[in-house]
């Protein structure tokens, strides 16, 4: 083990006189996960010493050499040059150690005036959390504008539209497209709902009762780019909302990504053979070898359960801790960290998996039987006056009919036929049977013609401009 720092060099460590177990030392400490805060935890420090010069708690010799400390540690972060020492904790811990180093403890030994762990700690994160959002916006826009641009390519393609995975009704495959661009759309709003309320300064709230010296906190926020102070100090070191939105957005955005998965993953069977996936996101097997799996469907559909769990143990770690600093929240970080990293792997990965699938557009349209039109049968005798109820009555009828008389569709029944299951039908039945025709007539908005689908992806355009 390495040699313990002694008790009195610790931020905390005025109060104690005895030896740490070492495994508690390891057991307490978060540095190797929260160092990637560092730029966060500088950003803040910088900011916060402004703040104490402006009070007058600092010289602007001392904010100058602070300064030039902070950047030089920035640096070593950047270049893997920082030298983890024994007591580093955490990411707080080892910055303020290392610049005692680099201008000398009288004045690093400054910083910290009315500023502790817990407010700073609560600043670092809510600064590393809204940045990953931004960039995730970035990147989940970028993936909705694929599936979007692909859609508006291949809007004259029509497919079977399933419930209960049996055939239902004929779309087209633009609309299908359009599905999942509009459950990520949804997704990319509440991602921009999340950053606003995390984009809130907690900065200046100290422990847990505020700042002993009238700190100006609005200056704070305003030099770290938030939006506004968290007007209450206990709030300000205690909420980790933050997080668990975070957390809950990240496992309702991958739901949506495994089922856009499974969705793919069924099409891309032999049994159905709609699309094929680029070999890029494709594997092979290791004795079978005619096989191409669908490798990054798979990944993609199993890593929602690794971000569900994150969200959950989480949950359960604050479920029920007191007011208002407890060390279980130092559990925030690793369940965060690895649910933001497996999300924006997700992401980049889709949209290269949608980007660069080939579809197979008579598959698609072979798989399309006379039986899907069985409603448009039961809307041509509405047209007629006849009542829905009634109508999808006889439209059963005719497919029991077609089935007994081991027909191939409905469409083969004859015109004496449907007129011996209902006299109504007349020789313009046979209008019905065109799939065409059938998707054309769902032009309200929302639908599957082809006018109502491209209305579905200007409106989401819109939405994410």
């Amino acid at each position: 083990m390495p040699e313990e720092k002694p008790a009195e060099l610790r931020l905390w460590g005025g109060r104690f006189t005895g030896a740490s177990d070492p495994l508690m030392d390891l057991y307490n400490a978060s540095l190797p996960y929260d160092q990637k805060m560092y730029e966060a935890d500088l950003e803040g420090t910088k900011v916060y010493t402004e703040g104490l010069e402006k009070l007058k708690l600092l010289t602007k010799d001392e904010l100058s050499e602070i300064h030039r400390g902070l950047e030089i540690i920035k640096g070593e972060w950047a270049s893997n040059s920082f030298v983890e020492k024994a007591g580093d904790e955490d990411i707080h811990t080892a910055n303020e150690r290392r610049l005692g180093e680099i201008i000398g403890r009288n004045i690093s030994g400054k910083v910290h005036t009315g500023r502790s762990r817990n407010d700073q700690v609560a600043t670092d994160m809510r600064i590393y959390v809204r940045e990953n959002l931004k960039k995730m916006s970035e990147i989940l826009k970028s993936f909705i504008e694929t599936i979007i641009n692909r859609a508006e390519q291949e809007i004259d393609v029509l497919m079977p539209g399933y419930t209960h995975l049996q055939r239902a009704q004929p779309i087209r495959w633009s609309h299908w497209l359009s599905m999942y661009a509009t459950y990520f759309t949804e997704d990319y709003d509440r991602l921009q709902q999340i950053i606003e309320r995390t984009n809130k300064s907690p900065l200046g709230a100290g422990a847990l009762a505020g700042h002993p010296y009238g700190i100006d906190r609005e200056y704070l926020a305003q030099g770290l780019g938030f939006n506004s102070v968290i007007g209450n100090s206990l709030v300000a070191v205690s909420d980790r909302d933050f997080v668990v939105e975070t957390l809950f957005w990240s496992t309702l955005f991958m739901n949506h990504i495994s089922r856009l998965s499974e969705d793919m993953i069924i099409y891309s069977t032999g049994e159905f053979g709609f699309l094929k996936l680029a070999d890029a996101y494709s594997t092979g097997s290791s004795l079978m070898p005619q096989k191409k799996n669908p490798d990054s469907l798979e990944l993609l559909r199993g890593k929602s359960g690794r971000v569900f769990g994150s969200l959950s143990g989480f949950l359960m770690s604050i479920k029920s801790i007191p007011s208002t600093y407890n060390k279980d929240m130092q559990e925030d970080k690793e369940p965060l960290f690895d649910a933001l990293t497996t999300v924006e792997h997700s992401i980049l990965i889709a949209t290269g998996v949608v980007s660069t699938l080939s579809i197979n557009a008579d598959k698609m349209e072979e798989a399309l039987t006379m039986d899907m039109l069985a409603t448009d049968l039961a809307d041509y005798l509405v047209r007629k006056g006849v009542p829905f109820r009634e109508t999808h009555h006889i439209s059963g009828e005719c497919v029991r009919k077609a089935e007994e008389l081991a027909l191939s569709g409905i469409d083969k029944l004859s015109l004496e036929q449907f007129q011996a299951i209902d006299e109504r039908f007349n020789a313009d039945v046979t209008d019905v049977f065109d799939f065409e025709v059938s998707v054309e007539r769902r032009d309200a908005t929302g639908g599957t013609a082809k006018s109502a689908v491209l209305k579905q992806l200007a409106t989401l355009r819109t939405a994410l401009n």
